[in-house]
């Protein structure tokens, strides 16, 4: 990727330190979506990125288990301020930015789906309609809309979003960190 990429990820843990060992810079933001934000503010800040790619890892009931998935939209699966009256996913008095953002498709050969990003690690049915989840998506997307910088992202599916879901993320990150390199290595 040229100049005007910057790469981040949650956790060194996503990349195994295949990112680094390819002489690639990841920027890593940390668990949830308070650091998420700064860290995406921060590195565009910092670098002048005209693009922010978002690798990382997700779970997923509907898709398969170690697929790459290119996230066409993000939502807020854990915003709740339903007993004052708005949807669930909507935050209140912000109507400068949609519940929704929409990112454009880059990778056309991967499947597509809607990212539900929230402060928990889902084990169940979310609350909002989403194929796929994580927990840093939404704030990164919200950041790079505010400040006018194209988002791309893509998650490599590690568990089911089920009760098996933090041994199964475990045992997938190292062939999650392998195939992301290779998709990132594919568009240089």
């Amino acid at each position: 990727m040229n100049s005007d990429f910057a790469l981040i990820m949650a956790l060194p843990s996503e990349s195994k330190g295949l990112f680094e060992q390819a002489g690639i810079q990841v920027h890593y933001s940390g668990i949830g979506k308070v650091n998420a934000a700064f860290k995406a503010f921060e590195v565009i800040q910092k670098t002048g990125c005209k693009t922010l790619l978002n690798l990382g890892t997700a779970g997923s009931s509907h898709f398969d288990a170690h697929a790459l998935v290119e996230v066409s939209q993000f939502v807020q699966r854990d915003m709740d301020v339903s007993p004052l009256g708005f949807q669930v996913g909507v935050t209140p008095m912000d109507q400068e930015h949609p519940a929704e953002i929409e990112l454009e498709r880059y990778f056309e050969h991967l499947p597509n789906g809607i990212c539900g990003t929230g402060d928990s690690f889902e084990t169940g049915t979310s609350k909002v309609p989403c194929q796929l989840v994580d927990m840093e998506g939404y704030a990164i997307a919200k950041v790079c809309k505010k400040l006018g910088v194209r988002m791309l992202s893509v998650k490599y599916i590690t568990d089911g979003a089920n009760d098996t879901a933090h041994l199964d993320w475990e045992e997938n990150l190292l062939l999650g960190a392998q195939k992301l390199l290779s998709l990132y290595q594919s568009v240089k």
